[in-house]
């Protein structure tokens, strides 16, 4: 690609998508090119060390296409954590927006142009819900129905939260939003994060909407949800409640 052409992409890409990993290597090189089809778009992927490998297919990726960013760490810091550091550095990189997606395709990149389009014109901060009308999830067990609804019936009901789905993890926010919200108080790290992050989006002042997306299972791998990112989430929402955190 020519130096122009390559800085005229570089100029239109204001959207960061922020894509945490842990052992996503048979997933991380199909899904960035889908992402960056969208003109807008620049990907920032924040590895906690996959020993799978995963830092070095996106660091090779970087090589050729300046869209493409990655944040290593030295090993599993957690969810929340790996998205404020992606907040910061995209806040640092003049992003406009700032989206969060999961590495695994239960994310469908066809989703980005709806959320940055409603986070252009109507919402500070949109959420990808799988819980309004035309949301929905395919190939889950009852089990898992059941944890996701619930979790989010539980924080709706004790933060007073007017949303559907405020444990979904696909979403965008204007610059503008988390740049109000104190990131250095957030203290949630697993799933919580996001029910913490709507919260406090709410507490400044945003505008949050959501649009309906279809979740399917993770392709490959293996769900990172364990029993203690769920009494996290349990617990957290009491602390929010009551100002703890």
């Amino acid at each position: 690609m020519e130096e122009s052409a390559r800085s005229r992409k570089i100029d239109m890409a204001d959207c960061t998508v922020i894509i945490p990993t842990y052992n996503e290597a048979e997933n991380i090189g199909h899904l960035i090119p889908q992402i960056l089809a969208h003109p807008r778009c620049r990907v920032l992927v924040v590895d906690d060390g996959s020993p799978d490998g995963t830092g070095t297919i996106v660091s090779q990726m970087a090589k050729d296409d300046s869209r493409i960013g990655l944040l290593s760490r030295p090993g599993k810091l957690g969810l929340g954590t790996a998205y404020i550091a992606g907040f910061r550095r995209a806040l640092a990189e003049d992003a406009n927006m700032i989206i969060e997606m999961d590495a695994d395709f239960s994310h469908d990149p066809c989703y980005l142009a709806p959320l940055i389009a409603a986070a252009s014109t109507t919402y500070d901060m949109v959420i990808g819900s799988r819980y309004v009308k035309g949301g929905g999830t395919t190939d889950w067990g009852l089990g898992r129905k059941l944890i996701s609804r619930g979790g989010n019936l539980y924080a709706g009901i004790i933060l007073g939260l007017p949303v559907a789905d405020a444990t979904g993890g696909y979403r965008c926010y204007r610059r503008s939003v988390l740049e109000k919200i104190n990131l250095n108080a957030v203290r949630s790290n697993g799933y919580a994060f996001q029910v913490e992050m709507v919260y406090r989006a709410l507490r400044v002042g945003a505008r949050v909407g959501e649009i309906p997306i279809i979740f399917p299972d993770r392709r490959v791998g293996k769900s990172k949800m364990s029993r203690r990112i769920v009494l996290e989430a349990l617990i957290n929402v009491w602390k929010l409640r009551f100002g703890l955190i």
